[in-house]
C-alpha cells in the first residue's frame, strides 16, 4: 500500500508520524506544504473525507494571529482559502493511503490502518 504523508518537517507531530512509519517499515512519500504548498484539490479532497473543521488548524499560531475578521463567520470555502494561502494552518500531519485519508497521528490508528 502506497502513502503520502503531508506536512511541515519541522513539526513535532510530524516527528512522530515518521518515526512510527520508519520504524515499522512503512514505506511513504513526504510532501511539505510549508515549502511546496498545498493544492485546493487536495484540501477539497481531505475536507470531503474528514470535516473542514477537522482540516484546518484553529490551534496553531498562524491562525490564532489571524485577525478576527478573518476567524468569523468561518466555512469551507473560506477555511480552505485561509489554508491555500497559509499552509500552516493544515492540520498536521495529513496520510493518505489508497481511499484512506487520516488527520492529525494517534499510533493506534496508524496500527489499524498499517498492522491489522
Amino acid at each position: 500500500m502506497g502513502a503520502t504523508i503531508y506536512g511541515i518537517r519541522n513539526c513535532t507531530t510530524m516527528k512522530k508520524a515518521f518515526a512510527w512509519l520508519d520504524g515499522h517499515g512503512i514505506a511513504y512519500d513526504f510532501h511539505d506544504y510549508k515549502k511546496a504548498g498545498a493544492s485546493e484539490a487536495a484540501l477539497r479532497r481531505w475536507c470531503d473525507a474528514a470535516g473542514w473543521e477537522r482540516v484546518l488548524n484553529r490551534s496553531g499560531l498562524t491562525f490564532r494571529r489571524l485577525p478576527d475578521t478573518a476567524k468569523v463567520d468561518l466555512d469551507e470555502a473560506k477555511a480552505i482559502a485561509l489554508m491555500l494561502e497559509k499552509p500552516s494552518m493544515i492540520k498536521r500531519p495529513v496520510l493518505e493511503t489508497g481511499d484512506t485519508i487520516e488527520i492529525g497521528f494517534k499510533p493506534e490508528r496508524y496500527d489499524e490502518l498499517f498492522l491489522a
